[in-house]
């Protein structure tokens, strides 16, 4: 199973345009943590096309216990952030595991530290141009479809 994780995403559109994606891409579960908005709300049906009714989702306030839970159940977790050992997310279209979790992080603060910690992988989008950072939606599309 492929599963998609929010943490503290601040963007409703984010979250639709996210929603619609893990349909597309074949993920089966998307789960919102934090403050990260949660359905029924238009903004989100808005971006998503009303994906959010197809594919499943559940919210949490604290992502670690789930994270925990996962890493028990012998899922890889995979976080999309910049860090001293990040990987090119490209090397990740090697890596065949049954069961995934990506986890996509705040627009501006990232993921947080705690689940940095408890991640297997931590993959990077390399980034050629003065930014160095992309819209999460994009990111998180782009990772996504990379697990096909």
């Amino acid at each position: 199973m492929k599963i998609l994780l929010l943490d503290n995403i601040r963007s409703i559109l984010n979250v639709g345009a996210l929603f619609r994606t893990c349909d597309g891409a074949g993920f089966e579960k998307i789960v919102l943590t934090g403050f990260t908005p949660t359905p029924p709300r238009k903004e989100i049906s808005k971006t998503a096309i009303w994906a959010e009714n197809f594919v499943a989702w559940e919210y949490y306030k604290n992502p670690l216990e789930y994270i925990r839970n996962l890493r028990e159940q012998g899922y890889r977790i995979f976080v999309l952030e910049q860090t001293p050992e990040s990987v090119d997310f490209h090397k990740i279209a090697f890596m065949e595991y049954e069961n995934i979790c990506l986890v996509l992080g705040n627009e501006i603060e990232g993921v947080q530290k705690e689940l940095i910690d408890l991640a297997h992988h931590c993959i990077e989008i390399p980034m050629l141009g003065q930014k160095q950072s992309l819209n999460v939606a994009t990111a998180g599309g782009i990772c996504m479809y990379q697990f096909l």
